[in-house]
């Protein structure tokens, strides 16, 4: 099989395509044929810095797949071959990546691809969908007609978020950069949006909420507002982030006596636990998507197998406007 094989840990120039053997189905374990997968930040993190516990070297990258089941292992029951499925399964040590043309998953991670997506779309959701409802649904329990305001509501985890929130029947704002992210997120269920650069915290605030802050705030642009969020949440309110590994003053978060919960739902892949949650959830969102109310947001730049460290190359220029693709012939 074909596969971007990283040598090193730096830059997009480690990548080589390569030919591997393709992966022997082991117990509990299927094997799919990619049909697509999406670059999160966490991809490009991994490639240039490589965490303890970042597959070892030279290694296949890639957390997201979907793709068609060709192998099942021993043991597996809620799936066969021909099956198509979705799911966040790879990556870390001691699993296969999605960035080649065949991976190992473990059936606990995945779940039967939404029918109403194609495989580009369905391979967009995986991580930031779980990541988005963890933070709301598992941590922060939201609930009809609370006030949620979501910082980067058109990143990939955020506007997933904004989807999530307001199916709920929370109100849902959030924060962008420009007039046309702004179009975007209203498009996806947002009532109102916030320009960052523009408008100070008091005063969206007090605009939107009428001083009293809101219920939750999910700071979901991977570490940038976390005191900002202290900010905007009421007394006694919420605050999800995805990022936590910086400094931040407490402070406000004390004075108000805020609930701060932080995931990383990487966890299951890294330590093998409570991975049957994350086929749970994306059983669930599947089932959401084809209720046509959950789609994701798609970069207009389609990136291939071959052209991969180029999708890279485009998550980290901050220019993309929603997920990345790489399609797999």
């Amino acid at each position: 099989m074909k596969a971007q094989v990283l040598h090193q840990f730096g830059g997009v120039e480690n990548f080589r395509l390569e030919e591997l053997p393709v992966p022997e189905p082991k117990p509990g374990y299927v094997r799919i044929r990619v049909k697509a997968t999406s670059v999160n930040p966490v991809d490009y993190k991994i490639r240039r810095a490589g965490p303890p516990w970042a597959p070892d070297l030279p290694g296949v990258l890639g957390f997201d797949v979907a793709g068609i089941i060709d192998a099942v292992g021993p043991g597996v029951e809620a799936f066969a071959v021909g099956d198509a499925v979705y799911g966040c399964a790879g990556s870390v040590r001691g699993e296969t990546g999605a960035d080649a043309e065949y991976m190992l998953a473990d059936a606990r991670l995945i779940a039967h691809k939404p029918a109403s997506l194609d495989f580009p779309e369905a391979a967009a959701l995986p991580l930031v969908t779980i990541t988005a409802w963890e933070a709301l649904f598992d941590r922060a329990a939201i609930q009809p007609g609370q006030t949620v305001l979501v910082h980067g509501g058109a990143g990939g985890v955020g506007h997933v978020a904004i989807q999530l929130a307001a199916e709920r029947g929370a109100r849902v704002f959030a924060t962008v950069s420009s007039e046309e992210k702004a179009r975007i997120v209203r498009e996806l269920g947002a009532e109102d949006t916030i320009n960052y650069r523009g408008e100070m915290v008091e005063t969206y605030v007090r605009r939107l909420t009428d001083r009293v802050g809101f219920d939750v705030v999910l700071d979901a642009t991977g570490g940038s507002d976390l005191e900002r969020s202290f900010e905007a949440a009421r007394v006694n309110g919420q605050v999800v982030t995805i990022v936590s590994q910086y400094s931040a003053d407490l402070g406000t978060m004390h004075r108000k006596g805020l609930s701060l919960h932080v995931v990383f739902m990487l966890i299951p892949l890294i330590h093998g636990v409570g991975r049957e949650r994350h086929g749970e959830i994306l059983r669930q969102a599947a089932a959401l998507a084809d209720k046509r109310r959950l789609r994701p947001l798609l970069d207009r730049e389609r990136f291939t197998l071959e052209t991969l460290p180029q999708a890279h190359t485009r998550l980290e220029s901050g220019k993309a406007v929603g997920k990345v693709v790489v399609e797999v012939p």
